[in-house]
């Protein structure tokens, strides 16, 4: 039987072998999963001119993945560099990769990427229209923003962030509630820019169809992008925000009936305490799609420790429901991430996905920090290494300070809690000033 879409293969009763590698990576029962992808509550991205892709689901009941942005840009366009980036990401186990390239060769950058990463591939169109086209952007066409979309489509991305729902509805809710921040989208800021400059419809809304074509084309899931999440907690769940995510469900169910997979972007910066009611009204509005969040970043106040700011929210978002979480670096609003930043805010979201799948019951969450208290216990050191998120770093900590007895750390040295339990319930003597034990 043939499908179009690991959603329409899904309906029609289809297992799909990137449905049955999924399965199999998240101990679920196949037909289990099946049923999610056909109800839109699980994607399995994957185009089909992606050859080198180890497919990987995102939603309900799913382990909560990461996403990591890289990519050229006018200032920093070392194309090198950035795929060096991509080489470390993919050796640090991250589930996806955005090219967020906005200038210079970005097809060359865009191609190799795909070619060499088994992770899935995300991009924004809108980002390359510029330059793709050498055109200044009041003067890009609807045709040639969708003709952006099919190249991307045609290279084999496995998703795409689209803005479409800043709408002319949205958009008149923005301007009638003003914003300490405005829109702080990049995407949905040139959207609205050329809805302005042009007074027309977001070309994206208006020839939804055309975009759905190219998606079924291809099996490239939509995800629709926040155009009006807040970039500061002072604008969170404001009108625009909830406008534009009322717009976004709507688009969500057009897409199903089209078999379109869909994820949902969401915000931004948050107060800690709106997030869990955040992401129930994603759920509700969007109608169980799975949710994909930048963060969300807890507090303003903190450039240059962004990874732990959304590392904070992240957690939280993605134990009350969030499926997908986009990693930030500690250069988050400063500058290009360095591969050093690149790897800090890879392990902080992969901590805040590991913490939220503990909470959510994840199948084998537990295990892996029961065996990392298990040769705490034995003071397995090697053990312990191997067990971390990130054995580089414990294992350089270790050998810059090195302690008397190997079977103890330098903070406690002989007053070791693991140590000395160990000793005194096999019945052994503890020594505490003895040099010979």
């Amino acid at each position: 039987m043939n499908y179009t879409t690991q959603m329409d293969a899904a309906r029609k009763g289809i297992i799909t072998w990137q449905m049955e590698i999924v399965a199999k990576k998240e101990q679920m029962d196949v037909e289990t999963l099946r049923k999610l992808v056909a109800e839109g509550k699980v994607v399995i991205p994957a185009n089909k001119n992606h050859k080198s892709l180890d497919p990987e689901g995102i939603g309900q009941g799913l382990r909560t993945k990461i996403n990591v942005n890289l990519g050229i840009s006018k200032d920093c366009c070392n194309v090198d560099a950035e795929l060096e980036k991509a080489k470390t990401a993919l050796e640090m186990n991250v589930e996806s990769i955005m090219d967020l390239s906005s200038y210079g060769k970005t097809e060359e950058f865009r191609r190799k990427l795909i070619d060499m990463s088994p992770a899935m591939i995300g991009t924004v169109p809108v980002y390359d229209a510029v330059g793709f086209y050498d055109k200044e952007l009041q003067d890009i066409t609807p045709e040639e923003f969708l003709n952006v979309v099919r190249k991307h489509a045609e290279d084999g991305v496995d998703f795409v962030t689209i803005h479409a729902g800043i709408n002319r509805e949205t958009a008149a809710v923005f301007k009638r509630n003003k914003r300490l921040n405005h829109i702080v989208s990049r995407g949905g800021s040139l959207l609205f820019a050329w809805m302005e400059l042009n007074d027309r419809e977001n070309p994206f809304f208006e020839y939804f169809d055309e975009l759905l074509d190219i998606c079924q084309q291809y099996d490239l899931t939509l995800s629709l992008g926040d155009a009006c999440r807040p970039g500061s907690i002072h604008d969170a769940t404001d009108a625009s925000q909830i406008k534009e995510l009322m717009v976004l469900g709507e688009l969500t169910r057009r897409a199903w009936e089209r078999n379109v997979q869909v994820i949902i972007e969401g915000p931004g910066h948050m107060d800690l305490k709106e997030i869990e009611a955040n992401v129930l009204l994603q759920k509700k509005l969007c109608h169980g799609a799975p949710f994909y969040v930048l963060g969300p970043v807890v507090t303003d106040v903190a450039p240059g420790y962004d990874h732990i700011t959304s590392a904070i929210g992240g957690a939280i978002a993605a134990t009350h429901g969030a499926d997908f979480l986009c990693y930030v670096t500690p250069a988050e609003h400063l500058r290009l991430p360095t591969l050093d930043d690149m790897k800090e805010g890879i392990i902080a979201a992969r901590i805040a996905a590991h913490a939220a799948d503990i909470a959510k019951n994840i199948p084998g969450a537990r295990k892996w920090d029961y065996e990392m208290s298990k040769a705490r216990q034995e003071l397995n050191w090697e053990k312990m290494f191997e067990l971390a998120i990130d054995p580089e770093k414990p294992r350089k900590y270790r050998e810059e300070s090195r302690p008397e007895h190997e079977d103890s750390c330098t903070m406690c040295g002989k007053m070791c809690s693991m140590r000395n339990m160990n000793k005194i319930m096999e019945g052994k003597n503890i020594n505490l000033l003895r040099e010979n034990d």
